[in-house]
C-alpha cells in the first residue's frame, strides 16, 4: 500500500470513498438521516485546509485521511477496503507527518473506528455534544481521544 499525498485528480475517488463511507458511519450512531455527501460539506467544514493523503493499493484509492498539526478530521475508507488495515495506515501516515499530540472525535456507536483509533495508540479523553458540523440540524454525541504523539 502507497500513502502519498492527495492530488486533484483525486477529488471524485475521495468523494465516492467518504460518501460510501459516511452513510455506514452515521448508520452506525443512528443517524442515518444526517447524511450529506462530500461535494455538499467540503467547503463549510474546510475540507482542502487541511493536510491529505490518500492510500493507494495497485493504482486504486482505498481511503483517506486529512489533518492539521494538532487534529485528526477526517478519516474514510471503501467500505470494499474495510479491515484491511487502511485506516490504521492512514492513521499511522497522518502521526508521523505531524509527529505531535493530536486530537480526533469519533461519533458515539462508531465502534469500529473507535477500536481503530485506540490500536494506534489514541486514548479516549471523554465525550463531548453538539451540533454536527457541516448538519448542525442534527445533535450529535462524540468520543474525545488524543494521541501523545510520535517521538
Amino acid at each position: 500500500m502507497n500513502i502519498r499525498p492527495y492530488a486533484p485528480g483525486d477529488w471524485h475517488r475521495v468523494c465516492a470513498i467518504h460518501d460510501a463511507a459516511r452513510r455506514d458511519e452515521l448508520a452506525a450512531a443512528g443517524l442515518s438521516d444526517a447524511y450529506l455527501t462530500l461535494a455538499q460539506t467540503a467547503d463549510n467544514e474546510g475540507f482542502h485546509d487541511y493536510e491529505i493523503r490518500v492510500a493507494e493499493l495497485d493504482g486504486q484509492v482505498l481511503g483517506f485521511v486529512a489533518f492539521s498539526a494538532d487534529e485528526l478530521a477526517w478519516l474514510y475508507v471503501d467500505p470494499g477496503a474495510y479491515r484491511l488495515g487502511v485506516g490504521t495506515a492512514l492513521i499511522r501516515a497522518a502521526l508521523e507527518a505531524t509527529r505531535s499530540a493530536m486530537t480526533a472525535q469519533v461519533l458515539l456507536g462508531n465502534d469500529v473506528a473507535l477500536a481503530a483509533y485506540r490500536r494506534a495508540g489514541f486514548q479516549v479523553t471523554g465525550q463531548d455534544s453538539g451540533r454536527m458540523p457541516g448538519n448542525e440540524r442534527f445533535q450529535v454525541t462524540v468520543t474525545e481521544l488524543r494521541h501523545p504523539g510520535v517521538a
